[in-house]
């Protein structure tokens, strides 16, 4: 199913995955509209539910290029904080959702382009991507969790090269510090993301919203204690049903048919 072909975002829809695809030329800045745009796409992972958000883009050479400078610099103090706090809703909104995400990036993810594709679980990169945080370069900082994010993915050291710099990593870099998980041939990120969310479907929702949490626990927790709550989940698992499913198909020699 195709929804609102031709606005600043528009939804695709099959089966579990939800496709969020970006729309709004020049360049897919992140203005009010794809905000809403956004958040119209995640409702329609919750009604689904959805197992897998893809988030991509329309416009050839552009994944997004960031913040709605334009919008911003005619805004006082006051609209300028309710427009990043917006965009910040957003992003962290697609990050906590419990469907696996995927950023298909093809062409340049910049500022807030590259922190929406961070805010998603799994990022796929065409070999002419172009990546960057060039906030610095306009007197601010990434404020829509990229000071964040980056360090996590890539180290402390990467990361404030990049921020600092605020010059543009290539896709071949991209791949090999962990800022993108898999590079395809420029114009086949999307088409990689569609496969990648197929092979992401077979598997249990629930064991991949575990893996996602206890994951992020090794971030945000003692070791001692993420493994407690690792022990946590996987009990948890065992008793919902999920696991015995899984293990009596492997038994079976079939596919297990997850909720």
């Amino acid at each position: 199913m195709l929804s609102d072909n031709g606005s600043p975002v528009s939804l695709h829809i099959a089966g579990a995955v939800v496709e969020i695809k970006l729309n709004r030329p020049p360049a897919n800045a992140l203005g009010p509209a794809i905000i809403e745009g956004l958040h119209k796409g995640l409702d329609a992972a919750d009604a689904l539910p959805a197992k897998v958000i893809v988030v991509s883009s329309a416009l050839p050479g552009f994944f997004a290029a960031g913040a709605d400078i334009k919008h911003m610099s005619t805004v006082d103090a006051a609209s300028f904080g309710a427009y990043g706090d917006a965009l910040r809703g957003a992003v962290e909104r697609l990050a906590n959702h419990p469907a696996v995400s995927v950023a298909a990036v093809d062409g340049l993810a910049l500022g807030g382009g590259l922190e929406l594709a961070m805010a998603c679980s799994l990022r796929v990169a065409g070999s002419s991507a172009r990546l960057g945080l060039p906030e610095v370069k306009l007197g601010l900082i990434p404020g829509a969790g990229g000071t964040q994010r980056l360090p996590r993915l890539i180290g402390r050291g990467r990361a404030l090269d990049i921020m600092l710099t605020g010059r543009e990593v290539a896709a071949e870099e991209a791949i090999r510090i962990g800022l993108v998980d898999r590079l395809v041939p420029a114009g086949t990120a999307l088409d990689a993301a569609r496969e990648l969310a197929r092979e992401l479907c077979a598997a249990s929702s629930p064991a991949q919203r575990a893996v996602v949490r206890t994951v992020d626990a090794a971030y945000d927790r003692p070791l001692a204690e993420g493994l407690r709550y690792e022990a946590e989940q996987v009990n948890e698992l065992f008793e919902r049903g999920e696991a015995a499913e899984g293990l009596r198909a492997f038994i079976d020699k079939r596919s297990p048919e997850f909720v």
